[in-house]
């Protein structure tokens, strides 16, 4: 049975995340609400909301994870040229509530997204708080790529991301990846398995692994007084 959580306790305790079903996998507890103190805790616990507008808050725990040492970032020859090619302006944190909403658009496959209102809001104020980031990618002067995530101690949780030009959204992750790599960033969970995760080199490990990560690298000081050292890209308005 499915453990519910109290939407007047912010404070209270996850359960263990051994606990989550294995069909659907992963899925752990539901109910709770979106408050900043929920999703830091869940988070440290290796924990996501995940669920769409006509259901309950849902919160997960696949086994295995996907995650992304930096350090073993792999960027094809493709991508490398167009890393040279220099065509791409890249952000950081300068248009959080656009990247979020374009997320949240839905995709060129007709599929709906699970990024409701109540989570738009939720995210933005992690962001508020310094701890919820965005990367920006740009093209003559249009924002044609980006992706979101949260930031605590040496680990960044990635979200979401969206791309409308070819390789937009692999030119905001390497950016990015290369950054953590110079803060002492030490994990990026990417949450589950793509094609397009994996291409960047991204693996599956287990969630005792991944617990044990996230004890060691959570705790250790936060590095959020970085992130507006890197704000040299052109900034655009948007309409």
């Amino acid at each position: 049975m499915l453990h519910l959580l109290d939407p007047d306790n912010p404070s209270a305790s996850f359960p263990n995340v051994n606990l989550a079903e294995k069909e659907p996998n992963g899925l752990l507890a539901l109910g709770g609400d979106l408050s900043p103190e929920r999703l830091i805790n869940a988070y440290r616990h290796g924990i996501f909301p995940w669920y769409s507008d006509d259901q309950p808050i849902l919160w997960w725990s696949p086994n295995p994870r996907t995650i992304l040492r930096p350090k073993q970032l792999k960027v094809s020859r493709s991508l490398q040229k167009t890393l040279r090619n220099k065509a791409f302006f890249v952000s950081f944190d300068r248009h959080f509530d656009h990247v979020v909403k374009n997320c949240a658009s839905p995709r060129g496959d007709g599929n709906g997204t699970w990024i409701t209102t109540e989570m738009e809001a939720a995210y933005m104020q992690l962001h508020e708080q310094h701890i919820a980031h965005s990367v920006e990618v740009w093209f003559e002067g249009k924002l044609v790529g980006g992706l979101y995530g949260v930031a605590i101690g040496r680990v960044f949780f990635g979200e979401s991301m969206f791309s409308r030009m070819s390789d937009a959204s692999k030119v905001g992750f390497v950016h990015l990846t290369s950054h953590l790599i110079g803060w002492g960033y030490q994990l990026i969970d990417c949450q589950v398995y793509s094609d397009h995760l994996s291409s960047l080199g991204a693996q599956e490990i287990t969630r005792d692994c991944f617990s044990d990560d996230l004890k060691h690298w959570c705790n250790l000081p936060g590095l959020e007084e970085q992130w507006p050292t890197i704000l040299k890209s052109p900034l655009y308005a948007l309409e």
